[in-house]
This record gives C-alpha cells, sequence and structure tokens, in this order.
C-alpha cells in the first residue's frame, strides 16, 4: 500500500530550510516539493531552479491559497509566523513553522487558537536541535531517578556570534523581527523542558554592550535591540531552582552546557557535533562519560515525524504548538523581568 501523497510549499527559503527541510522533506517517499515563495520573486526562482521546485509563487499568500498545496513549511523570520501560520492553517494547510514561535505569547497564542480550530490539520514547529542525540538517555536516567530530586537546573548558552561589532545588525539583534527571544535562551530552555519540571517564575537582568551595529540596508548605524547578555534565576514546579547565563559576546568560552543537579546525583550535557554525558553520584571519584549505545543515539527527523504525523504514522513528540507557548512564555517572562527589575510569574504572562 502506497503511503499518503503530501505537496510541500516552502514560504521563505533560508539557511536552515535549504540545509535540512528541502532535503529531509526530499528523502521521504511520496513528497513533493510543490512551490516555493521567497522575500522576492528573483530569489524565489533561484531556490527554485537549484531545488527542482516546479511552481514559485510571487507571494506567501498566493501559496497558501494554492489548494494543490497540502502543507507549508515556513521559514521566514519569526516576525511573520503568526500571521502566516494562522492563514495557513485555516487555508486548510498542513503547517512546519521554524523557531522561534514567534515574537511574543500573544501571537503564539493566536497559533495555538488557530491550531485548535483545525485538528486534523499537523501544526508543529521545528524543535530544539540541542538535546536529540542524548534526549533518549537522559529519559532513561530521570525516569530510573538517577539523580533522585531535581534540586538545581544550569544552563549556559555562552559565544561569540556577537562579538564583532563592525559586523552589520543581524535579524537575531533586532527585536522587531526576533520578538523578545535573545540569543539561544529559547532553544536551550526548550531542551531544559523535556528533562526538568515547568518553569514558575523567573527574575532577570539583560545588557546591551554595543548599543548600535551598521545597518546592512544603508550607510548608518541602528540600534541594538535585543540582549548580548542575559542572566536568569528561575523557580520550578516543585522545590528546585535554575540558572541561565547567556552570552553572544563572550571570546573562548566553554561549549553550550545543561546540569542538573540532584538529591543523589548530577548529570552534565555538553552540546556540540557530538553531545556528550556525564553523570556522577555521591562516592565517584567524579564525572563519568556515558556511552550510549550508536542505535540509541538520537537524530534529526524533523520532516519525517511532520510528514508520518499527517499521514497518521505517528504522533508529534517534538515540537507541538502548546509546547512552544510554554517556551514562549518563558522567554516573554524573562524580557519583562528584566525590564521591570523584578521577579515575574510565568503565569502573569498569560493573555499579554
Amino acid at each position: 500500500m502506497s503511503a499518503l501523497p503530501v505537496r510541500v510549499g516552502f514560504i521563505g527559503a533560508g539557511a536552515n530550510t535549504l540545509a535540512r527541510h528541502i532535503p529531509g522533506f526530499r528523502a521521504i517517499p511520496d513528497v513533493t516539493l510543490a512551490g516555493v515563495a521567497n522575500r522576492t520573486l528573483a530569489s524565489s526562482q533561484k531556490v527554485a531552479t537549484q531545488h527542482a521546485i516546479p511552481k514559485v509563487f510571487a507571494s506567501w499568500q498566493e501559496l497558501v491559497a494554492d489548494p494543490a498545496i497540502d502543507a507549508v513549511c515556513i521559514g521566514t523570520w519569526p516576525d511573520t509566523h503568526a500571521e502566516i501560520t494562522c492563514a495557513a492553517l485555516a487555508s486548510g494547510k498542513h503547517v512546519l513553522c521554524e523557531a522561534r514561535m514567534a515574537r511574543n505569547v500573544a501571537e503564539a497564542q493566536a497559533m495555538l487558537k488557530a491550531s485548535q480550530a483545525q485538528p486534523d490539520r499537523v501544526a508543529m514547529l521545528v524543535p530544539s536541535p540541542f538535546g536529540l542525540q542524548v534526549d533518549a538517555e537522559i529519559r532513561a536516567l530521570r525516569e530510573r531517578y538517577f539523580i533522585g530530586d531535581l534540586r538545581q537546573l544550569v544552563v549556559f548558552g555562552l559565544d561569540d556570534q556577537f562579538y564583532d561589532y563592525s559586523k552589520n545588525l543581524h535579524w537575531r539583534q533586532d527585536a522587531q523581527k526576533s520578538g523578545l527571544n535573545a540569543l539561544t535562551l529559547g532553544i536551550l530552555h526548550e531542551t531544559a523542558m523535556r528533562w526538568c519540571p515547568p518553569t514558575t517564575k523567573v527574575l532577570a537582568q539583560t545588557h546591551i554592550f554595543e548599543p548600535t551595529r551598521p545597518d546592512p540596508h544603508s550607510d548608518q548605524n541602528v540600534p541594538v535591540t535585543t540582549p548580548e547578555l542575559v542572566h536568569v534565576l528561575s523557580e520550578l514546579e516543585g522545590n528546585a531552582r535554575g540558572i541561565y547565563h547567556f552570552s553572544g559576546v563572550a571570546l573562548h568560552a566553554p561549549a553550550k552546557q545543561i546540569h542538573l543537579y540532584g538529591s543523589t546525583g548530577t548529570i552534565r550535557v555538553e552540546f556540540g557535533p557530538t553531545e556528550k554525558i556525564f553523570v556522577g553520584r555521591p562516592g565517584h571519584p567524579g564525572m563519568k562519560e556515558v556511552e550510549i549505545p550508536p542505535q540509541l543515539v538520537g537524530k534529526w527527523r524533523v520532516e519525517a515525524e511532520f510528514i508520518g504525523a499527517i499521514r497518521g504514522e505517528e504522533p508529534v513528540r517534538l515540537t507541538d504548538f502548546t509546547a512552544g507557548l510554554e517556551y514562549m512564555k518563558f522567554t516573554e517572562a524573562v524580557a519583562r523581568s528584566a525590564a521591570a527589575g523584578h521577579a515575574v510569574s510565568l503565569a502573569e504572562t498569560l493573555g499579554s
């Protein structure tokens, strides 16, 4: 019996779409790369030519309205995610939307509401790639109560991506495009959410060291409107507490990491091309790396999961719109706390 054919249209064909989504969908039997709408007609035609996509659309609205498209993959900046997602779902399309989910909680709530109004359509977010390799092993460690009761969560997201102030302003430094999410805060928090209880409250501070950057569209400097440094203290359901340290201007920083400190042990995850888990228990001389059997190492299968959900072969495990709203509440609470100078409950972000 042949699989249900699925015709996918691409709205926005940036780096992740070209590197992951187009090859990922092409590798699935009975999936057709049916059309593309990029920022300009010329760039759409270029992508279509390079990747043998038969139809070019002058706008995303035309692609969404086309009855020959079954599903859309949205790879635009976050400022358009909510509008395109809601329109696509209303047109009866399945939706795979790139992270970040949206600019703020209000937009994320609108996306969730639109998906709930179309329960027979699949609505999925591109999940955080951090932790995919080690996810099954960490879940198993947690289920075996390896660290006992979680007491402390520590998340490091340090790099030097914005260290060179002579470079043009990146869209991630423009709050109008990227929203209230800063650096890799949301994407690493999403990973931590897979292994930890929900966050209930945050106290944050942020900072911008260099207030302007060159404008990529003129010879002027323009304001940087998203933080270059983020510190967060958090409270989790139960008795655990969290610390987040993020920077985009940290030279020679350690690898991105998540630490789980519990009543009977510790788990440390280091992210890189190969993800590593280190564990320790009382009486151990130090942390020991966990050897994961190759067949249990997870991998990127976003496109396969999306198509599998459309075909009714599997559920969306990573990441549905409900989970996306949860990380959006976290990033908005962090932004609100930093602006107000006091702790903010995630419940306060509802209905914003």
